[in-house]
């Protein structure tokens, strides 16, 4: 019984996840509504998940910005890289959407019969640039924690570090002292809720398989499969050259990055899988300045799984309703894409009313025809979850790389520590945030 037990304390924290998945799978297979019925447990991990969302974005921030004395100039010098880093992306991503969509037509012969409330539901949620905008500077700080508004508490957080930086004395020191024993308290709150994930995981995927079926790709198959290829095709000719050009560790970044990637397709929610991602960045080698910085500003300015699904989506209802677009018409749609991408959130379901702003900014594609794609959304969320939070994560180390500040040292101990990543998440949460 006890080599039992030690052999189950051996697995790592990734492959419980794995093997919970499969579990998940199963149980929304063969036993649906029993599968419906876990739906409170990954409820539950969500919840716990977002709990530290905000604490350790508004710690990391101040104490990323503030603790570095009075060099704004580094500051806005790490933000001017990381937003000219993220538009080329996104367009990179933008692009590669518009033609993968365009060479498969998956819209092209679709004959769903749907009602046009759905759509006009959602047109209602939808916003404006200028909306966008007003919607980046919180009302109050509390108000946005409370609805996990990552970007107005990244904007907050910033502004709060800039006026902190010029205060002198015992005051700095003890707002700097917090801050840091908060942002640490809370990395090893997210070590304590990790525990949980497998649970949370396998019910997520249960009720996904046990809502949907197992055949919810037969009418809508060829456009899921576009977008999986399409991911496919922008993290070979996107991300990697952008790796492999600022000479990011590849086996290391890929080994820190697969169990929160992992979370976010699960839960269809890039957001779920930021605390694990910061930590795991940190613990790659990316200073915490830059991890607060460039992860919590990624979640709104460089969803690249998002902006190609917001293009390929527009197209696909576009051939769907036979709205036929001409050439001009689809560049004015690569740039109102640009523009209602930065709207978007890294949580589940955002990208589908994004999708609704982006044709009800166009006014030329009918919104209603969106309700074309409700039933395999979900499928598609997981992916492009992946690739946000993917696309967030070699953002990070690249920008370290630019600002030549990537402890090399540290990547080379994530190779060759003995024990899997998810097994010491504890432990080395600690050793990284001492070190950073």
């Amino acid at each position: 019984m006890t080599a039992v037990w030690r052999y189950l304390r051996s697995i790592s924290g990734t492959k419980w996840i794995l093997i919970f998945m499969v579990i998940g799978a199963l149980v929304g297979w063969l036993a649906p509504d029993l599968a419906t019925s876990l739906k409170p447990l990954s409820t539950i991990f969500l919840r716990m998940i977002k709990s530290v969302v905000v604490p350790i974005i508004f710690g990391s921030l101040v104490i990323g910005i503030a603790g570095h004395g009075d060099d704004m100039k580094r500051v806005g010098r790490l933000a001017f890289k990381s937003i000219l880093y993220f538009e080329i992306v996104t367009t990179v991503a933008l692009v590669i959407g518009l033609a993968a969509v365009n060479l498969t037509k998956p819209g092209v012969g679709v004959t769903l019969v749907a009602s046009a409330e759905p759509g006009q539901q959602l047109a209602q949620k939808t916003t404006t640039f200028s909306g966008i905008l007003e919607h980046l500077v919180p009302q109050s700080f509390f108000e946005a924690a409370a609805h996990n508004e990552v970007l107005q508490i990244v904007f907050f957080s910033i502004l709060f570090a800039v006026a902190l930086s010029q205060v002198k004395g015992r005051p700095k020191e003890a707002m700097l002292g917090f801050a840091e024993g908060l942002a640490e308290t809370m990395f090893k709150f997210t070590g304590i809720v990790m525990k949980f994930a497998p649970f949370g995981v396998g019910a997520a995927i249960a009720v996904t398989v046990g809502h949907s079926g197992v055949g919810v790709l037969i009418n809508l198959g060829k456009m899921v499969l576009t977008l999986y290829g399409a991911l496919i095709v922008f993290t070979l000719v996107a991300l990697v050259p952008a790796a492999l050009l600022a000479r990011v560790p590849l086996r290391a970044f890929i080994r820190m990055v697969k169990e929160p990637a992992l979370i976010a397709f699960a839960t269809t929610s890039s957001e779920a899988a930021l605390p694990k991602a910061m930590e795991n960045m940190e613990r790659l080698g990316v200073p915490r300045r830059i991890v607060a910085f460039v992860i919590p500003t990624g979640y709104s300015f460089n969803l690249d799984g998002s902006c190609i699904y917001l293009t390929m989506g527009a197209l696909f209802v576009a051939q769907a309703t036979n709205s036929h677009l001409t050439f001009g018409q689809e560049l004015t749609l690569l740039l109102v894409c640009l523009v209602t991408s930065k709207g978007a959130a890294g949580v589940t379901g955002s990208g589908f009313i994004t999708l609704a702003a982006t044709l009800s900014s166009l006014q030329m594609i009918p919104v209603e025809g969106m309700v074309l794609i409700v039933g395999v959304d979900r499928i598609m969320s997981e992916a492009r979850a992946v690739t946000n939070l993917i696309g967030n994560g070699v953002a990070t180390v690249v920008i370290a790389r630019w600002e030549n500040d990537l402890d090399r040292e540290k990547a080379a101990q994530v190779l060759n520590s003995a024990q899997p990543p998810g097994v010491t998440s504890a432990v080395t949460v600690e050793e990284s945030t001492k070190t950073s």
